[in-house]
């Protein structure tokens, strides 16, 4: 097989809606998994407000989990060295044990 066509077999054409490229803040992420899957809550948490809504959730199995996990690890590790150290809160602002658990 050609390099050109090897090539061509790599690519994947990839489309971003309008709105889904504004994106979604979230300053908090639940994560649940089964033995078949690894689900991802996202939900912005509002200072004063008893309540919060989960803004997006993510389903992933587990091997797209720990790409997904190697992918974001090899990211940070990236902007530190161009940026510097993240700096992590001593202890979490939100307590951990809050949001739903459970199995799929």
């Amino acid at each position: 097989m050609s390099e050109e066509k090897k090539d061509k077999q790599k690519k994947i054409n990839i489309e971003l809606d309008e709105s889904v490229a504004e994106g979604t803040y979230s300053n908090l992420a639940i994560i649940n998994h089964s033995v078949s899957e690894f689900v991802i809550d996202f939900v912005n948490i509002m200072p004063g407000k008893p309540k919060s809504k989960v803004k997006s959730r993510i389903i992933l199995t587990p091997q797209h989990a720990k790409r997904l996990l190697k992918a974001l690890n090899d990211n940070v590790q990236r902007f530190e060295k161009a940026h510097g150290e993240i700096q992590d809160y001593e202890k979490s602002p939100i307590p951990l044990n809050f949001g739903p658990t459970g199995q799929a």
